[in-house]
């Protein structure tokens, strides 16, 4: 198909975007909503087959359920001149392929946001019980302000279904980002994809891919077999805590990655959020630095105030004047020799009363 082409009477082609060995990418414009979108118009040879047609519009039903900020959402499918197409959102900005041929590689600081972004996509697909199949930087979208949205969901699942003497080159897409798994024609799983994943941190963050061949058989001897190249060989200084990661993520057995890709994200958010934190700074155990160190300053207990102050407010009150009067010793003494006087009687009031009283 050609641009000016109309598709269902509606979706009008505009421009090419890009080609590749199954499917052409156009922007088009959806003249009924009257907005920008994206169709993938697959070739004929995968368009004829009737399973695969069925299969894909399952598949297409499915992506077409995922909403997510870094999942490229689904509007439409169809079959038009003898080809089957889907219509997904226009994303403004370029696959990550052709931006890591353009600069070569990412800074840490700046791969591991885009990571954590296609982590995010595909882990919720994960938990929609969805396995993407073919993940590899040409299907992960970067926008000019750095956001992250992969594509083609269930499109390499649907070629599954046709074909299967070509998995190798057809339906699991680049050989160089499969699992050892798909390599040997087994049904991929999430962990699959956190191993595609591993492939195109791998990339990356070095320029590189962890294994190279030339043909695709050779490939996938490499993916069961081989090793690949510690990325600090690349990186010199690579934190050894992301290189850790990296070799993980890129082990042989499903059940030594991470298991899904929210997995991995967190890892390497953590791995990012520490990273941003300061580092605490490192003593020298020379014996100069130990006679010259000094112990930090403890904080000292409060001291308690000469005048504490009460913990509530407590009125000023002013007590009136009491006047006392001053003693008078002189009337003091009359009145003690008085007391006297009257208790001298008492004995000579009791003599009287027995003499005129006898018993």
């Amino acid at each position: 198909m050609n641009e000016g082409m109309l598709l269902n009477n509606r979706y009008q082609l505009l421009e090419r975007l890009g080609s590749g060995g199954m499917s052409d990418v156009f922007r088009a414009r959806d003249l009924m909503l009257e907005r920008s979108v994206a169709i993938k118009i697959l070739h004929e040879t995968y368009s004829d087959d009737k399973d695969f047609q069925d299969r894909f519009r399952q598949e297409a039903r499915a992506a077409a359920n995922l909403s997510h900020p870094n999942i490229v959402t689904v509007h439409d499918f169809g079959f038009d001149h003898g080809q089957l197409f889907i219509v997904m959102e226009h994303i403004p900005g370029k696959d990550l392929k052709t931006l890591l041929r353009q600069r070569g590689r990412y800074s840490v600081e700046d791969a591991i946001p885009l990571m954590v972004q296609a982590c995010a996509g595909i882990g919720y697909a994960h938990r929609a019980g969805l396995v993407h199949c073919d993940i590899k930087p040409h299907n992960m979208i970067v926008t000019p302000d750095a956001r992250l949205k992969v594509t083609d969901f269930g499109i390499a699942r649907a070629l599954s279904t046709i074909m299967p003497d070509e998995r190798v080159d057809v339906v699991w897409g680049s050989p160089q980002y499969f699992s050892p798994e798909q390599a040997v024609g087994e049904a991929p799983s999430p962990a699959s994809d956190v191993y595609s994943l591993g492939v195109v941190l791998y990339e990356v963050i070095t320029g590189a891919l962890p294994f190279t061949a030339p043909t695709s058989d050779e490939l996938a001897r490499m993916h069961l077999e081989a090793s690949p190249v510690p990325p600090s060989e690349y990186i010199p200084d690579i934190p050894p805590a992301l290189e850790e990661i990296m070799l993980k993520v890129l082990s042989k057995e499903p059940a030594a990655r991470y298991r899904t890709a929210d997995q991995l994200g967190r890892v390497l958010l953590r791995f990012g959020t520490l990273r941003e934190a300061s580092p605490p700074p490192s003593l020298s155990l020379t014996p100069e630095a130990v006679d010259t160190y000094q112990q930090p300053e403890q904080p000292q207990p409060p001291v308690a105030s000469q005048t504490p102050q009460p913990a509530y407010y407590i009125p000023e009150i002013t007590l009136p004047e009491i006047n006392v009067p001053e003693v008078d010793w002189a009337s003091v003494g009359l009145g003690l020799m008085a007391l006297l006087a009257v208790g001298g009687l008492i004995p000579f009031w009791i003599y009287i009363f027995f003499l005129y009283n006898p018993r």
